[in-house]
């Protein structure tokens, strides 16, 4: 049996195009984009996905596959793909920003540990938000939205000619803006309650000078930013809800399948 150049180019071509979308979302999703998950095992969900995904892409044809048209549509696959997962990450990196801010408030900054998402140090508080966000993000089923997105998106924007505009890239420039928002609203409450007691020292540093207010403070407002995290751990999952909910309906008006 003969096999044509062109059929195997053909093949390879369908095989590649939406390995390379598909891979670009894995590398910025949450979750799986972890330091911590090997590459091979990352290559094989992606292949894996990609096996399932090939019989509901529309073929491109391709005449010729080491050319400077085919590899042009690899990049232009690799940027929607990473586009699609980066917007599930600045949901998880809210929640560390959050983190941070809180941690940084209440005197607990000191106390760093390495992030095994990013590889850096980061704040216990930053790290300990980062865990909870991850867990819910799976509880919540969303690495199954974010499959369904990407199968949307072969639909949004086929593979060929069809990619994102510069507008939708500037689009999701703004909502990274909604993290640093959205992690001031988080962080709001501790931020209040270090405000409030940081007044009170200041006031008994002006009745009683000889109170050193450094040594008592600092313990004060340690102790005040734990019980104020573990007071504020109810509305965790409130936010994450919120957060994820306004996520997946950008990436729903990105993929033009929902009126903004």
């Amino acid at each position: 049996m003969e096999i044509l150049a062109s059929t195997l180019t053909q093949s390879l071509a369908d095989l590649l195009l939406p390995f390379m979308r598909i891979s670009g979302m894995f590398a910025a999703m949450i979750g799986i984009s972890a330091k911590t998950l090997p590459p091979p095992v990352r290559a094989l969900l992606t292949l894996f996905l990609t096996l399932l995904i090939m019989p509901v892409v529309p073929p491109v044809p391709i005449t010729e596959m080491f050319s400077v048209g085919t590899w042009l549509m690899v990049i232009q696959q690799l940027l929607i793909g990473i586009a699609i997962g980066f917007i599930s990450t600045l949901v998880l990196n809210t929640f560390v920003l959050a983190g941070q801010i809180v941690a940084m408030q209440t005197g607990l900054g000191f106390a760093s540990i390495v992030d095994p998402v990013n590889g850096i140090n980061v704040p216990a508080v930053g790290q300990f938000y980062l865990i909870l966000a991850t867990l819910l993000f799976w509880a919540l089923d969303g690495h199954l939205a974010m499959i369904k997105m990407m199968v949307m998106s072969f639909e949004a924007f086929p593979i060929g000619p069809h990619s994102l505009s510069p507008e939708q890239f500037r689009d999701v420039a703004h909502f990274a803006g909604w993290m640093f928002v959205a992690a001031l609203t988080i962080s709001l409450a501790p931020i209040i309650s270090l405000l409030i007691i940081n007044l009170a020292f200041g006031v008994m540093t002006k009745a009683a000078p000889q109170l050193n207010v450094f040594t008592i403070g600092f313990s004060i407002a340690q102790i005040t930013g734990l019980i104020i995290i573990w007071l504020t751990m109810d509305n965790f999952t409130f936010h994450f809800e919120q957060e994820w909910d306004r996520a997946q309906l950008f990436m729903c008006q990105l993929l033009r399948v929902c009126s903004p």
